[in-house]
């Protein structure tokens, strides 16, 4: 087995990338602290056509060294935008009949392996800030808590983690309905 020259991974250009049929994913950062774990979303967004990234709260926005550290340049592929009020973003894409869906640790949440993805739908995935997760008002407001099994002596994932995990497991999930 040989490793592949970059040169060999048939890559889309930033123009292909922007017209390319985007997954219907939308992701949330609320309050997110890190810029290494921005910049890693957004990499793990272009990776999988994520159709569009909301900057929440205090989450920092490009272009900023420290994203663009871990983003490889995938800002200026991803649409993204900011948005002060979180409640305020998620009432809006309900209304678009956009699924919501908050990574977190809750009573009743559905675990990934179980989370099960419908046709002709779209998803918004909300990823907490570091220390205090996903606020109880966007639990609440939520269509669903998705929970990513864990078996070690941790409670919790990198938030950048958690979205390559959750992002893949849908991806997979939606790849096969189509």
């Amino acid at each position: 087995m040989r490793k592949l020259k970059n040169s060999e991974l048939d890559r889309l250009s930033v123009n292909d990338f922007k017209s390319a049929k985007k997954t219907p994913l939308i992701i949330i950062l609320d309050n997110i602290r890190s810029l290494n774990n921005i910049g890693s979303v957004f990499r793990t967004s272009d990776a999988f056509l994520v159709e569009k990234i909301y900057l929440c709260g205090i989450t920092a926005t490009p272009p900023h060294k420290d994203i663009h550290k871990t983003a490889l340049g995938s800002t200026d592929t991803v649409a993204w935008e900011h948005v002060e009020n979180t409640m305020d973003l998620i009432k809006k894409l309900q209304t678009e009949n956009i699924s919501i869906c908050a990574i977190e640790q809750a009573e009743h949440a559905t675990m990934l392996n179980d989370f099960k993805v419908e046709d002709n739908k779209k998803y918004a995935l909300v990823f907490g800030n570091e220390v205090k997760g996903v606020t109880q008002d966007v639990v609440d407001a939520s269509d669903v808590v998705i929970e990513i099994p864990q078996f070690g002596t941790k409670h919790s994932l990198n938030i950048s983690v958690s979205c390559g995990v959750v992002v893949w497991d849908v991806f997979s999930k939606l790849s096969l309905t189509e």
